[in-house]
């Protein structure tokens, strides 16, 4: 079996719809949503879908090992960015090196960074 982690910063529709979908096979599961907002809508998502949710802050994230080893307690095999805002540090960068898929938002790194989610990207494009 392979094992996915989701990583949200938001509502966490995305991640609901992909856990959904792998619920019904056999050979993937989703074992892990991490966010780094405490206040997120997906930690309510993963508590409705039994899994696993994980919050965690910037200097866990950025400056411990500590999310790589919660990786790693669960095997993960492959990590989804789904409407996850932070840059992920190279530690995980290359821990999970071409298993590392984003999702959304899709357009990085050309209109990314601070403050670029929802419509702000859409409106960036058009621009």
């Amino acid at each position: 079996m392979k094992n996915i982690a989701i990583f949200a910063s938001g509502n966490g529709s995305n991640a609901e719809q992909i856990s959904r979908h792998f619920s019904q096979k056999s050979a993937v599961k989703v074992k892990l949503i991490l966010t780094n907002n405490p206040t997120a809508g997906v930690i309510e998502r993963a508590e409705r879908l039994g899994i696993i949710s994980v919050i965690f802050d910037r200097n866990t994230f950025y400056f411990s090992d500590e999310i790589i080893n919660t990786l790693k307690e669960n095997q993960i095999d492959l990590i989804v960015l789904a409407g996850f805002l932070w840059l992920v540090p190279n530690n995980i960068l290359q821990e999970f090196k071409g298993r590392i898929v984003n999702i959304h938002p899709a357009l990085l790194p050309k209109y990314g960074g601070k403050g670029m989610y929802g419509n702000y990207v859409h409106q960036a494009v058009i621009a």
